[in-house]
């Protein structure tokens, strides 16, 4: 039975506790906002969407939330039965078994690692822009240097404490979003009003349509959409550390990617309107040139509200990523899947210290040795990122479905909430990454346009980390077997009624 499973499973030490109740579900929704860096994905991504798909990029971004609001009505349901700040990787194991949650729990740590380098690389690079240190912006050295000791900086800010880092996310969501949305009026009013300085274009309803460009185009488009989404669960690997642990970081994980759609829309559909289809794609690369300059272009003299809300975006992020990745392997660690020596709390401040500098380190060493190859090769480290989020939110909403089996067909509610809208939202995201692995083998469709091993550099750096994950696996349960003698249950009844009630 599951309650046996469960009762078998290694429990931490009162001394390896987090802290309880440490925020609320206003800092776990700003936190889930903030993770997904919004005014920094919308910088980064909008270009290459609209290079794939043209003017229906508002279509992808729209049909890029189905498979994430689904998903994260996966992170809710789990979340009711088992409050552990490993979240998939706790999850999977539970419903199917050491190996798959073990796998799962390695491509979250992995997600930090690739991006932490470039939100924080971001937010150096547009908050000199912002203060008009340009020539800073443009010195390789100097920059990297910065984003360096950003990522330090940050990393302590977890360290020190949940609360600490609640108090400076919930300062800049309110800058962001601000920002974001004065930027999406004022352009949309400048292109009814026949104001804009670039060759602009009405918004239509039929921009919504995500097959309006079709094939390759749609699948890029989406997998770039998925990227722009990710982060909001980092509200759930909090989950032992907010009040009202079993219903509440689930729900902010759901109302962040609500928020996300509202401000990924306006600002999307904003852009394209101002700036038109052909002037997005050809600077597609360029994240900082185009929201440079369409700052200065919409907002006059204002412009440096956009610059500080792509800064603040990225800089909160850049803490917030963090999260996931310290969490599952504090959790991973907690249950022997990985050395103990990532189970620790710090005594005082009672957060994973060891690994959350384990993961900012790790994160360091990656952005310097990519930037050594070449920017482009950064850029596909970003995409090999979103074949990883695909991979584990995947899995994680066949875990939903695999767990709850015994009681989908309870109710109605049942049958669609914990069954098939997990299963439906596994199965585009895995959809989604077979067309993307198969796209991204031709490496002409890579950013850089370069041939590694005779294939494109995202799904040869995807590759690789799965490789390292597979080595490491197999190398703990050799040296440590007690991990894998878990097995996988299934829910027990009285958690459903439990997860009734809280509903």
């Amino acid at each position: 039975m599951a309650d046996d499973v469960a009762d078998r499973r290694p429990q931490p030490s009162p001394e390896a506790d987090l802290k309880h109740n440490a925020i609320g579900f206003v800092d776990a929704l700003v936190i889930g906002i903030n993770s997904t860096s919004p005014a920094y994905s919308l910088a980064a991504v909008i270009g290459p969407v609209v290079a794939l798909v043209g003017i229906y990029a508002p279509g992808v971004i729209l049909a890029s939330f189905v498979p994430m609001l689904l998903i994260a009505s996966a992170f809710f349901y789990l979340n009711k039965v088992d409050q552990d700040c490993g979240t998939t990787f706790s999850w999977v194991t539970r419903a199917m078994g050491p190996w798959a949650g073990w796998i799962g729990g390695w491509a979250i740590m992995m997600t930090g690692v690739l991006v932490v380098g470039s939100l924080a690389d971001v937010a150096i690079g547009f908050g000199l822009l912002a203060v008009g240190l340009d020539s800073w912006a443009d010195n390789a050295v100097v920059r990297q240097t910065l984003t360096v000791l950003l990522i330090l900086v940050m990393t302590a800010v977890c360290v020190i404490g949940t609360e600490a880092s609640a108090r400076v996310q919930n300062v800049l969501i309110l800058a962001q979003i601000a920002c974001l949305l004065a930027f999406a009026v004022v352009a949309i009013y400048r292109v009814y009003a026949g104001t804009a300085s670039l060759p602009s274009i009405e918004p239509k309803f039929s921009w919504l349509d995500p097959f309006g460009a079709g094939g390759a185009a749609l699948t890029g488009g989406l997998l770039l959409g998925v990227f722009m989404y990710w982060g909001w669960e980092s509200a759930v690997n909090l989950t032992e550390e907010v009040e009202d642990s079993a219903s509440a970081p689930g729900r902010a994980g759901i109302w962040s990617t609500i928020v996300l759609l509202v401000s990924y829309l306006s600002v999307g559909i904003a852009v394209v309107a101002y700036a038109g289809p052909a002037f997005l794609a050809e600077n597609a690369g360029e994240e900082e040139f185009i929201f440079g300059l369409l700052a200065g272009e919409v907002m006059g003299g204002w412009d440096w509200i956009v610059l500080l809300a792509v800064a603040t975006s990225a800089l909160a992020s850049t803490q917030t990523t963090i999260i996931p990745s310290s969490r599952t392997a504090l959790s991973m660690a907690r249950r022997h899947a990985l050395p103990s020596v990532f189970a620790r709390i710090h005594p005082r401040f009672h957060t994973p210290h060891v690994a959350t500098w384990a993961v900012a380190f790790v994160a360091i060493l990656w952005y310097v040795v990519v930037n050594l190859i070449s920017e482009n090769a950064l850029f596909d480290s970003l995409t090999a990122l979103s074949l990883l989020i695909a991979f584990y939110y995947a899995l994680t909403g066949l875990a939903c479905a695999v767990y709850y089996r015994r009681h989908l067909t309870e109710s109605v509610r049942n049958f669609f909430l914990i069954g098939v809208g997990p299963l439906v939202g596994a199965a585009l995201l895995a959809w989604l990454l077979v067309e993307s692995i198969g796209d991204m083998s031709d490496p002409a469709n890579s950013y850089s346009g370069v041939s590694w091993f005779g294939l494109g550099p995202p799904l040869v750096i995807g590759i690789g980390i799965v490789l390292v994950g597979l080595i490491i696996m197999v190398a703990r349960r050799l040296t440590s077997a007690e991990f894998w003698r878990e097995r996988a249950g299934v829910c027990d009844p009285a958690m459903v009624r439990a997860g009734k009630k809280e509903s």
